[in-house]
């Protein structure tokens, strides 16, 4: 029992049938579930650190991302807002209120919540937002099916996003139900949290773009309570061609050149057909994902599959994608 890296080595059952069949003492085994659960603690620990990021590899996160040169223009406004806002409270100077409810327009697809998700970690980092987590809703997570439910439901959504963001996906559809329509309510709870957690919650409202300036329009009081407004544009072609050899890198495949002709082609179809709006960056991944299980299909029966095989993504195996 003197070997000290001995607990790495065990688990919890080992030890227990090392026990039973008398090769340790009680005694023995007791300290050996200690260094067991000691050595979990460190891990745990080790693992939670690994995550953590600096402001600067979140910020560099956010420059790797592909497009979005708007969003990432405002991003870095916002960023630089902030840090000055606190170095003129430090040095006693007048400054600006730091509001930071947003409003994201654009098609699906488009980057807006991997935006937020990482305007969460920023902010945490800022110490602007406590957790810095986000919480997704859309209108069926919000609105009841009876009076006062939706204030309890909403006001539920808004207690999980204390300490970080709040973002509603097709914001707009809490609107359309006209003045009897309960999302309505959801609306008036959400104003007065944006008031009473006005240093510990941020609000995003996300969707298309015309629904969205029509939305705002409905309610004259809203556009003022959103100080910052975001466009998240389509990405061209190229750019959706770059995505697609992204995520195919990070799980280990590439394009062939003629699997990316083949892509190309099916991409510039999907935008003359104007289907830009179940697009983008989501359409990408499904095609990709769709390819991946065609290879497969493909390959499942061959005799001596390469290396090469397994890691390329062939033209054919695009055939049929294109009824995504």
């Amino acid at each position: 029992m003197d070997n000290r890296n001995r607990s790495s080595v065990l688990d919890y059952k080992r030890v227990l049938a090392m026990l039973e069949r008398g090769q340790i003492t009680t005694a023995e085994a007791f300290v050996l579930f200690r260094e067991l659960e000691e050595e979990q603690v460190l891990l745990r620990l080790e693992k939670n650190e690994e995550k953590l990021m600096s402001l600067d590899e979140i910020t560099r996160e956010l420059d790797s991302l592909i497009g979005l040169d708007k969003a990432k223009k405002l991003v870095k406004e916002i960023k630089a807002f902030v840090e000055i806002q606190k170095k003129r409270e430090e040095e006693k100077l007048n400054t600006e209120p730091i509001v930071l409810h947003m409003i994201f327009r654009g098609n699906p697809g488009t980057g807006k919540t991997t935006v937020a998700r990482i305007l969460g970690k920023i902010f945490k980092e800022m110490g602007i937002l406590e957790k810095g987590h986000l919480i997704e809703v859309e209108r069926a997570d919000l609105v009841g099916e009876f009076i006062g439910h939706t204030a309890q439901k909403t006001r539920d959504q808004i207690r999980k996003a204390l300490g970080g963001i709040l973002f509603i996906d097709e914001a707009y559809s809490l609107a359309r139900g006209g003045e009897k329509d309960f999302g309505k309510e959801a609306i008036d709870t959400l104003v007065k949290a944006m008031e009473d957690y006005k240093d510990n919650l941020i609000l995003i409202l996300a969707g298309y773009q015309k629904e969205m300036e029509e939305f705002l329009n409905t309610n004259p009081g809203l556009r003022s309570r959103f100080p910052i407004q975001i466009d998240f544009e389509d990405y061209s072609i190229d750019e959706l061609i770059k995505i697609s050899k992204l995520m195919l890198e990070k799980r280990e495949y590439k394009l062939s050149k003629g699997a990316e002709k083949k892509l190309r082609k099916i991409l510039e179809q999907k935008r003359f057909k104007n289907q830009d709006k179940v697009g983008n960056a989501r359409l990408v991944r499904n095609l990709i994902e769709k390819a991946i299980r065609m290879q497969a299909v493909r390959l499942v029966n061959k005799k001596n599959v390469s290396r090469q095989d397994l890691i390329y993504i062939q033209d054919g195996d695009l055939v049929g994608v294109d009824e995504i």
